[in-house]
């Protein structure tokens, strides 16, 4: 059976992430969820994020992955290796190697649809916009794309912390940079936020994972 093309876009989509390795990612879920639990969790979100963006218009789909390829990733993507050091290096190295406009994002809002990322991949994205940003709820950011990437634009961001995302659009806004936003979305970085989540995209692997473990979503 042929496989259809995927849609084509002016816009490279990165997606950074971790290996879902027990004991190695989603360590605020635990407890209440044990650590292969949690990395259930985790490749189901990766998974739910990956066939999203499988959806989308892109130029090139590329996981900026650390750690190893496993049977949640489908076919599309090209994988690069992350770079060492803290996030924000891991984040500006990814930028480093585009040469063209291009968005990132991660593997903790496995409830994103198209219409989230569509202002960023339109035909008129870049039109009067250096810079796409989506805010988290818990004050960091879920989304971040520009025109002409610099890596100096995310390096030296403190990341993981309350006021992240501030930190990071003002980067964005005293480098000049004509910054629009995007919608809000919670991350899943705890089993309440696993829950809500879930609840928002009843229909993803996330939610059918979730309800595995005894913690049925609520549609």
């Amino acid at each position: 059976m042929s496989v259809p093309p995927l849609p084509s876009g002016a816009t490279t989509l990165l997606v950074i992430a971790k290996e879902p390795v027990p004991g190695r990612v989603k360590t605020r879920l635990t407890p209440p969820f044990g650590p292969e639990e949690a990395a259930a969790l985790a490749a189901a979100a990766l998974e739910d994020t990956l066939r999203t963006v499988l959806t989308l218009p892109a130029l090139r789909r590329v996981l900026v992955l650390e750690g190893s390829p496993g049977p949640w990733l489908p076919d599309g993507f090209d994988v690069v290796p992350q770079s060492a050091g803290t996030l924000d290096r891991r984040i500006a190295e990814a930028f480093g190697g585009c040469t063209g406009p291009a968005v990132l994002i991660g593997m903790d809002t496995p409830q994103i649809t198209e219409p989230h990322l569509a202002p960023a991949l339109a035909p008129d994205a870049w039109d009067d916009c250096d810079a796409w940003f989506g805010p988290a709820e818990d004050g960091g950011f879920w989304a971040l794309g520009m025109a002409a990437p610099d890596p100096a634009l995310v390096q030296g961001v403190p990341m993981s912390l309350p006021y992240t995302g501030g930190l990071q659009r003002a980067r964005l806004a005293d480098a000049g940079l004509t910054v629009r936003d995007l919608a809000e979305l919670r991350d899943v970085d705890t089993a309440d936020d696993a829950l809500r989540v879930a609840a928002e995209a009843p229909g993803g692997r996330f939610a059918a994972a979730l309800s595995r473990l005894g913690r049925p979503v609520v549609r």
